[in-house]
C-alpha cells in the first residue's frame, strides 16, 4: 500500500542516520517531482443511505424515550451525520427538523432550493420562505403536520441565539431543552465504516509526516512546514487539512506562538496535523528533534510516549474517560512533573472525543464520569511542556472495541524512529 511505502521509505532513510531528520537536498522543492503524493482514497466508501437513514431511526428512538418531540439542526456536522447534507450557515435560515415520527423536513429560503435538493440523500419535505417571510413559522408548520400541538423541542448543541429565539416564538406552546441525548446518543457510538473513514483520514495525515519529515531543513519557518503538511495532506486525499508547526521555545505553547521561529541544529520541531474524509477526521502530532537530541529532550520525549501508553492501559471498557487522565498525571507526578495541570507538566486534558469534528464529547480529563464503550473514539495525547525552553506532544487517536481500545496509527517507537505506523 502507498501509505506503507512512504513510511517504509521514511524508516530506511533514518536507519541510514540514526538520530538525524531525514533532509531534503538543498535545492529540493515543495512542488518536486519526488515528493509529490498520490490519493489514498481508491475503495473509499462513503456513508450510504440506509446508514443514515438507521440514524435518522436512532434518534427517533432516543427522543421518545428522552421526552423530545422533534430536533432542529442547523448546518454542520449533526446534519452531515443525520442527512448527508453539506451546507453553510448565513443569517438565511436553513435548518433539519427531525421529528419523534414522521418524515425529518428541510426549512430553507425559497431560491436555495433547488442546491439543497441537490445535496439531500433521501427525504423529500423541502419547505421554503421568502425574504419576507419568517422560516420559524416553517418551522412551526413541520410541528403541526407531524401532529404535534405542544411538548418538547430539542435544539443541537451549536444552534445559534437567534434560531433558538425564533423557533421559542413561533411555536410558543413549547419548551427548548438540549438536543444532546439524542445527538450525542448517536454521534458518540461509531459504526464499523464511521471507524473505516476515520482509519483511512489517519493514514493520510501519518503519510503526509513521512513525507514531510524527509523535507525538513534548517532555516525553514512554521509557514514553510505547515505548506509541506497542507499539500501533502491534500496530495494523498485529504480535504479540511489543517497543520501547526512549532519550533524550540514555541514548542512549549501547546496551541502556538506568535514568536518568530526558524528551524536550527538541536531543535524540537512539534506539528499538530489532521484532515477529513467524507467528513471524518483524523488528528495526529509528532515531535521530532533537528540533529542530536539532546539527553532532556530525549527524557521528555520519552516519557510522554510511556504517558500514552498508560492512557491507553487505562482505557478500559467500563472504566470513566476521566480516569484516563487521572492516571497519566499520578504518572507524571511521580516523574516530577504537575502536580495537577501545573507546569513544567500536562497543561491541558489527556484526550478528547474526535469523530466528524476534530473535538468532540466526551473528553479523557479530570471529573469525566462517562464510562468507555465499544464505538468511542479518542484522541491520546498526554504532552508535557516546559516554558523558556520546549514542549513534546505525541498524538495518535484511538477506537474502543469490546476488548479495549486499539490505535488507529501506532505510536512512534523512539525518538530516532518518530513517525509510528499504521494500526
Amino acid at each position: 500500500m502507498l501509505t506503507k511505502r512512504h513510511l517504509l521509505k521514511a524508516a530506511a532513510l533514518l536507519a541510514v542516520a540514526p538520530g538525524l531528520p531525514l533532509r531534503a537536498a538543498a535545492d529540493s522543492s515543495i512542488t518536486s517531482e519526488s515528493h509529490k503524493p498520490k490519493s489514498l482514497l481508491a475503495g473509499v466508501q462513503p456513508i450510504t443511505v440506509a446508514e443514515r437513514q438507521a440514524r435518522v431511526a436512532r434518534a427517533q428512538a432516543l427522543m421518545q424515550k428522552s421526552g423530545i418531540d422533534a430536533i432542529v439542526l442547523e448546518p454542520g456536522a449533526a446534519m452531515l451525520y443525520f442527512t448527508g447534507i453539506r451546507w453553510w450557515r448565513s443569517e438565511r435560515l436553513t435548518c433539519v427538523v427531525i421529528p419523534r415520527r414522521g418524515e425529518l423536513a428541510v426549512v430553507t429560503p425559497f431560491f436555495e432550493e433547488p442546491s439543497v435538493r441537490e445535496s439531500m440523500t433521501f427525504g423529500d419535505d423541502v419547505r421554503t420562505w421568502n425574504e419576507h417571510e419568517s422560516p420559524f413559522e416553517r418551522v412551526a408548520g413541520v410541528m403541526k403536520d407531524r401532529g404535534f400541538k405542544s411538548g418538547v423541542i430539542g435544539l443541537e448543541a451549536t444552534v445559534r441565539w437567534f434560531v433558538a429565539d425564533g423557533v421559542r416564538d413561533a411555536l410558543p406552546a413549547f419548551t427548548l431543552e438540549s438536543a444532546d441525548p439524542v445527538t450525542r446518543g448517536c454521534r458518540m457510538i461509531k459504526s464499523p465504516a464511521e471507524l473505516a473513514l476515520m482509519k483511512t483520514a489517519n493514514e493520510i495525515t501519518l503519510a503526509a509526516y513521512g513525507m514531510v519529515y524527509e523535507q525538513l531543513r534548517p532555516g525553514m519557518t512554521p509557514a514553510d512546514v505547515n505548506q509541506l503538511m497542507r499539500e501533502a495532506q491534500a496530495g494523498f486525499g485529504g480535504q479540511g487539512v489543517w497543520t501547526m508547526a512549532l519550533f524550540g521555545e514555541g514548542s512549549a505553547y501547546p496551541h502556538g506562538t506568535d514568536q518568530p521561529q526558524q528551524i536550527r541544529e538541536g531543535q524540537v520541531v512539534l506539528m499538530d496535523c489532521g484532515c477529513s474524509v467524507e467528513g471524518y477526521q483524523s488528528d495526529i502530532s509528532r515531535t521530532f528533534v533537528y540533529g542530536e537530541p539532546s539527553k532532556k529532550q530525549r527524557k521528555i520525549w520519552q516519557l510522554v510516549r510511556e504517558g500514552q501508553d498508560v492512557a491507553f492501559a487505562a482505557a478500559k471498557i467500563g472504566a470513566t474517560a476521566g480516569s484516563v487522565d487521572d492516571a497519566v498525571r499520578a504518572f507524571y507526578l511521580k516523574n516530577g512533573f504537575g502536580p495537577d495541570y501545573r507546569l513544567p507538566g500536562l497543561s491541558h486534558r489527556t484526550g478528547h472525543g474526535i469523530g466528524m469534528e476534530g473535538h468532540e464529547p466526551v473528553n479523557f480529563v479530570r471529573g469525566e464520569e462517562t464510562r468507555l464503550a465499544p464505538g468511542m473514539c479518542f484522541s491520546n495525547e498526554p504532552g508535557l511542556y516546559l516554558p523558556g525552553e520546549f514542549g513534546v506532544r505525541i498524538e495518535d487517536c484511538l477506537y474502543m472495541t469490546e476488548d479495549g481500545p486499539e490505535w488507529f496509527t501506532v505510536p512512534p517507537s523512539s525518538l530516532e524512529s518518530p513517525l509510528g505506523r499504521l494500526g
